[in-house]
């Protein structure tokens, strides 16, 4: 409260309140005595007439009543009277009176009060013939009306004197304020730097001392602020200086930290081109030993070959580290947002890692907890990269025990989930000085582990920043001897609501699992559980009903004959079909008996693999939940179409696709493929992603566009050379998944099962193939690859040699266009033309059985992609050479050719 307030209530309003509380004390002390005045008044009038009333009522003499109650009614402020006997019934009245009760005292008078209504009882004399009493009805209201009138005239001579007193008060504030603003503006003046005039002295001897102190404090601050002003010129001179010196270095500084940045950036384009460089001709090496090792190589050779592709898969995964290490210090790496399903992507990485987990005896066991939502958004890419990187290292510093990866729920909001997903293992461990440096760039957790176990140390520093990038944290906990822990965050979108549907619908099928290894028994206890299953063990089996089935695991000493003794003399006797779980490679698995059904699977086995194994095994087939990728049923058709400029090449995918069931279109161009898409639907299409016109992605992007059905048809790109890179533009291009040339007949299927639900029967290999014509080309040398290996075309063909010797037929028959078409494209340098025809020349030769052919095709596609047009003339005159070789041999075997084409069209028309 400022001083001008407190002094304006101590003027103002404490006289006012004085005067406000005396008013009204004489007041009350007014309207008290008006009241007591008139008790009194009627108190006494009643006395003084009651006995004459009661003589009149005695004497039934109604002049006097009249006479008597007309006084009464005279006396101020009654209403009415009225003359009533001891019950209370009324003898006379003049005015209407309330009714009250009788009196409590016959003897007495008694005023009765209730607001500004008064009654007045009073008893008649005794001389009366009967008890009687005097009942007076009076209204105050006029004194109230007195006391307001005399409030009111007490309210305006106290606002008069408010008034008056406020006129003082301001008087007097203004005397005493105005020197006190004027000293606050001069302090205002001067706390701004400006010196304010001088004050005049006002006549009170107060505020003259205040006004001599303000005068006094502007002097000294004038006299300060000259001798500041002069220290401040001699400091600016000495400080023009020193700006002139450190403009200088700040120059040089500037110039070397350009050249810094520079050399950074020449640094990281110098790995990201070099690690290009050298993986353009590695692939081609690596592409180059996948064809040596299709031919015929004698064992030695065979071992070289071996050795020789090991290396390259190591220099290809240094230069692939080098090469995200670059990316990722570049901040040239983009993350995707794509649907991931952390089950699948687990057991996907699981089983990549499977291998090396199966050849040391480890436990390799993948646990995705129920919360993890189904429906997520993330990066699938990068995601496996960092997951098969932890997995792999903890596999590499693991000699004997288990290597588990847990992912679970940490936290969920309402579009977004982090989830925690851990790698621990039972390991050499490493010490908490090894740990700190760990996630550091060329750095392992002891020096000598790159020469034991290999690695350059930039995987645990890739992982560290991919991590950091989709806004996660990773972090190491280890025991040395003990074994080690990595962890990381994981944020994503989707929502906790969502939760995984169960796979399968057991319906309480008993089930007996016997796993050795405790934490594999606890995980499939819980997920035959999750299905509604009775999960029991041998020790209680026999105690309740009959098993429907045994799911049994069989660890690395489990292989050995006496123990595999002993599970034949097991099966034999169990009742039901068994599963066997096997720490081991699919060539490794034991050729177990299994007399009442079952089936041996290879450890680790993914979610998926097992349900589909419970369903064919227990009887009934127990119905499947709905699952994201529910099963076709048999009855319906699958229509298939498959999009590619080469003929061949339909004709192979043609072939391996056929099935019961199964109905496969072709189309030649991106235009057919979309005028069929306008008449009818199609289940699945294989796109060919370089094909002249509409290529593969604008082929699939005008399909999306066609909406309804085809927005969720399942469209696999068909191609010979994708890039990491690539994959994303691919995906972005509404593309589903990549289908690799060479073609896999079980990546196919895979295929197949992934996006339709359909298992396709594996593929027989038919008779006689190695029966017919030789594979070499007679006179050539061992050391040289042959020109036909029809062997070798068999197995490209999914082993069957007839499809084998049909798409020779029909690269024979294309190479006169082809050539012609390369001959064109070098004459009017037309770097598109030309890679258009070696592309297909080269996906034509893949499946064919042509080793010198399709090496020297895939070895000029590599170098025009890579190095341009000039890289490629001077190899053309080899790749006429082997087109002329290729048709030579032809030539040189009309009867095989013509046995050929027989058997291809008999074939046919039993089909």
């Amino acid at each position: 409260m400022s001083l001008k307030t407190r002094l304006m209530l101590m003027i103002l309003g404490l006289p006012l309140l004085l005067l406000a509380l005396v008013v009204g004390a004489a007041l009350a002390l007014e309207d008290r005595q008006r009241h007591a005045a008139l008790r009194d008044q009627l108190t006494h009038a009643a006395e003084l007439v009651a006995p004459a009333l009661g003589e009149a009522l005695a004497t039934q003499d109604e002049r006097a009543l009249m006479r008597l109650t007309d006084g009464l009614l005279a006396l101020p402020h009654v209403q009415a009277l009225s003359l009533r006997d001891g019950q209370g019934a009324p003898l006379l009245e003049r005015g209407r009176i309330r009714d009250l009760p009788g009196p409590t005292d016959p003897g007495a008078l008694r005023l009765l009060e209730r607001d500004r209504r008064w009654l007045l009882q009073a008893p008649l004399p005794d001389g009366s013939p009967m008890p009687a009493w005097l009942v007076l009805d009076i209204d105050t209201t006029p004194l109230l009306l007195t006391h307001y009138r005399h409030l009111a005239s007490a309210g305006l001579a106290l606002l008069l004197a408010g008034l008056l007193l406020f006129l003082a008060a301001y008087a007097t504030l203004r005397r005493l304020s105005q020197p006190l603003e004027d000293a606050g503006r001069a302090l205002d003046r001067l706390a701004l730097g400006v010196v304010p005039e001088r004050l005049a002295i006002p006549p009170a001897p107060e505020l003259a001392g205040l006004a001599h102190r303000v005068n006094d404090l502007a002097d000294h601050l004038e006299t300060a602020r000259e001798e500041m002003q002069a220290q401040i010129e001699q400091a600016t001179d000495e400080l023009q200086e020193s700006m002139e010196t450190i403009e200088v270095q700040n120059i040089e500084l500037d110039f070397a930290h350009r050249r810094a940045l520079e050399a950074n950036r020449v640094k990281s384009e110098f790995l990201a081109n070099m690690s290009h460089e050298i993986r353009t001709p590695l692939n081609g090496i690596v592409g180059f030993c996948r064809l040596l090792g299709r031919s015929r190589l004698e064992p030695r050779q065979r071992e070289w070959l071996d050795h020789v592709q090991r290396a390259c898969d190591n220099l290809l995964m240094l230069v692939n580290d080098v090469l995200d290490f670059s990316k990722l210090e570049a901040g040239r790496v983009e993350l995707e947002t794509l649907p991931l399903d952390m089950v699948g992507l687990v057991d996907e990485v699981l089983g990549l890692q499977a291998p090396l987990a199966q050849q040391k005896g480890l436990q390799l066991l993948g646990l995705v907890y129920d919360d993890v939502p189904a429906d997520l958004e993330g990066d699938p890419l990068r995601i496996r990269q960092v997951l098969t990187n932890l997995v792999n290292n903890a596999l590499k510093f693991t000699d004997q025990g288990e290597v588990i990866v847990r992912v679970m729920l940490e936290q969920a909001e309402a579009s977004q989930v982090v989830l925690r997903v851990s790698v621990s293992d039972t390991g050499m461990g490493m010490t908490d000085e090894a740990r700190r440096r760990l996630f550091q760039a060329f750095h392992q957790a002891d020096i000598s582990h790159p020469r034991q176990f290999g690695g350059t140390g930039l995987g645990l520093a890739i992982c560290r920043q991919l991590v950091e990038q989709m806004g996660g944290e990773i972090n190491a906990e280890s025991l040395r001897g003990k074994g080690s822990t990595f962890s990381f965050t994981l944020p994503l979108l989707g929502s906790s609501e969502n939760e995984r549907a169960p796979e399968l619908s057991l319906d309480g099928e008993v089930i007996v699992i016997e796993e050795p290894h405790p934490p594999t028994h606890r995980a499939l206890a819980h997920l035959l559980a999750r299905w509604g299953a009775r999960v029991t063990t041998p020790a209680t089996a026999g105690s309740g009903p009959a098993a429907s089935l045994v799911v049994a695991g069989l660890g690395h000493e489990d292989l050995d004959e006496a123990r595999l003794a002993g599970w034949r003399r097991r099966l034999d006797g169990l009742g039901c079909p068994a599963l066997l779980l096997v720490n081991a490679s699919p060539p490794d698995l034991p050729a177990l008996p299994l007399p009442h059904g079952g089936e041996v699977l290879g450890k680790p086995v993914s979610r998926t693999a097992l349900a589909d194994a419970v369903v064919r095994q227990l009887a009934g087939r127990p119905p499947a939940l709905p699952v994201p990728a529910p099963r076709r049923p048999s009855a319906s058709p699958v229509r298939l179409l498959v999009v590619d400029d080469t003929e061949s090449n339909r004709l192979l995918l043609s072939e391996l696709l056929a099935g019961p069931g199964l109905t496969v279109t072709q189309a030649a161009s991106g235009e057919e493929a979309l005028a069929l898409a306008h008449d009818r639907d199609f289940d699945m299409v294989l796109m060919d992603i370089r094909m002249a016109g509409m290529d593969g992605v604008e082929t699939t992007r005008a399909l999306r566009r066609l909406g309804g059905a085809w927005r969720r048809v399942p469209i696999i790109a068909v191609t010979a050379h994708v890039q990491g890179e690539q994959h994303r533009v691919l995906r972005e291009g509404g593309l589903d998944d990549v289908l690799i040339k060479p073609l896999q007949p079980q990546r196919l299927a895979r295929l197949l099962e992934e996006h339709l639900g359909i298992v396709m029967p594996p593929p027989q290999a038919e008779n006689g193939a190695s029966a017919h014509a030789p594979t070499l080309q007679e006179g050539e040398e061992d050391q040289e690859l042959a020109v036909v290996d029809l062997e070798l075309g068999a197995r490209l063909a999914g082993g069957r040699e007839r499809l084998a010797r049909e798409l020779l037929e029909t690269l024979v028959d294309s190479l006169a266009h082809s050539e012609q078409a390369i001959r064109d494209a070098v004459a009017r340098d037309d770097e598109v033309g030309l890679l258009d025809a070696l592309h297909a020349l080269n996906g034509a030769c893949r499946y064919c059985g042509t080793p010198r052919l399709g090496l020297l095709a895939e070895t000029l596609e590599t170098r025009l992609r890579s190095r341009g047009l000039s890289a490629v003339v001077p190899l053309l005159p080899d790749l006429y050479a082997a087109m002329g070789e290729l048709r030579a041999w032809q030539a040189a075997q009309p009867s095989s050719t013509t046995k050929a084409m027989a058997s291809a069209s008999s074939s046919e028309s039993d089909r």
